[in-house]
């Protein structure tokens, strides 16, 4: 089977804290990967560039990024 194109973005979810919650401000949510679109095999494949493309700084963070995954 040759490629399919897919689009993939990766999101950070910050944790809200209870002093945030108090004083009634939240953290948004920030795209820390632009949209790319990417020729692949599956949605696997796409999952494995897209984690290398998380930026180092979020590497302590990984149970509060997001990547999205969208075929065409």
């Amino acid at each position: 089977m040759a490629g399919r194109i897919f689009e993939y973005a990766v999101l950070y979810h910050p944790k809200s804290t209870k002093k945030g919650e108090e004083e009634g401000t939240t953290k948004v949510s920030e795209l820390i990967v632009d949209v790319k679109r990417v020729v692949a095999k599956d949605e696997k494949s796409v999952a494995i560039m897209a984690a290398r493309d998380i930026p180092p700084q979020y590497d302590d963070k990984l149970d509060q990024v997001e990547i999205a995954i969208r075929p065409f």
